[in-house]
């Protein structure tokens, strides 16, 4: 409980990372909510075609080209980029800390070959590989979590492996061999716990470029046609964009803030569980 609270005291002492806090609380909130916000479905035409802005009552973001309530988009659509930011990165987690943690644990020729084939994945760029992968599966909200997971997990297992490479020699670890536990149990329960702050901190800057990858395939065209998202609603204001602003303004806003507050909460995480590193930045 005492380490907790000291946790908490040190996270809210970075007021930006407070702020992205609760700007990440209120979008999650909105797409709790969403069904209660806007009963009606995103795609239902409620009024004329590019209705601008707070012109009429009910309507506060105006509609898009084909008289849609630009405001139910937002809502509905954080839905699906939290949903997709979220689970592509378990995706990447998964796949990250499990080749990390084998190759930083057993060394030798196992960290040679997860190291080769981490590198194989970082000699193509994350944005091409994720659209190779969603055109061979077809657009869909499964293939675009699957993609970004996929293109996101080789920073993860770095990361691991490093600390596992520099914990596997401590005492507690040696206490455990000489102790007869598996190495499995090592794994499990002696280094990977110890392993988890700097992972905690990449994974709030891992959900915010899965919101931009999401964002962008769906700009391009390659996200799911069935569902509303930022991106799509970027995407399709493209060709209006002089005479509709709001149709794309609106919703980059609302990428731009969720993004935003994801890097300060992470910055905010980082300086509360590493407050020797955060003093001596200072």
């Amino acid at each position: 409980m005492q380490k907790n609270l000291e946790f908490w005291k040190r996270f809210c002492r970075n007021k930006g990372a407070v702020v992205g806090l609760v700007i990440i609380v209120a979008v999650i909130l909105m797409a709790i909510f969403a069904p209660l916000i806007y009963p009606d479905s995103p795609w239902k035409l409620v009024q004329r075609p590019f209705l601008p802005p707070m012109e009429v009552d009910g309507y506060w973001f105006g509609t898009d080209t084909l008289g849609r309530d630009i405001g139910a988009g937002l809502v509905h659509g954080a839905r699906v980029s939290l949903l997709v930011g979220l689970t592509s990165t378990v995706v990447a987690l998964l796949i990250g800390v499990t080749l990390g943690a084998f190759a930083g644990y057993y060394g030798g020729w196992v960290d040679d070959g997860v190291m080769r084939f981490t590198e194989l994945f970082q000699t193509v760029p994350n944005f091409a590989l994720a659209i190779v992968i969603v055109a061979i599966m077809q657009p869909s909200v499964e293939s675009v979590i699957l993609a970004i997971g996929i293109v996101s997990w080789p920073p993860v297992a770095r990361l691991v492996r490093g600390e596992f490479l520099s914990l596997r020699s401590r005492e507690f670890v040696q206490a455990s061999v000489v102790l007869g536990q598996s190495n499995a149990r090592i794994i499990l329960t002696q280094i990977l716990p110890n392993t988890m702050s700097p992972v905690i901190v990449m994974t709030s800057l891992m959900v915010a470029t899965a919101i931009l990858l999401e964002s962008a395939l769906s700009f391009l065209g390659l996200g799911d046609p069935d569902v509303m998202s930022w991106g799509y609603m970027i995407g399709a204001a493209r060709t209006v964009l002089r005479q509709a602003w709001w149709m794309s303004f609106f919703p980059g806003v609302m990428i731009l803030l969720t993004v935003l507050a994801l890097n300060l909460v992470g910055e905010g995480l980082n300086d509360a569980m590493n407050p020797r590193l955060a003093r001596k930045t200072r």
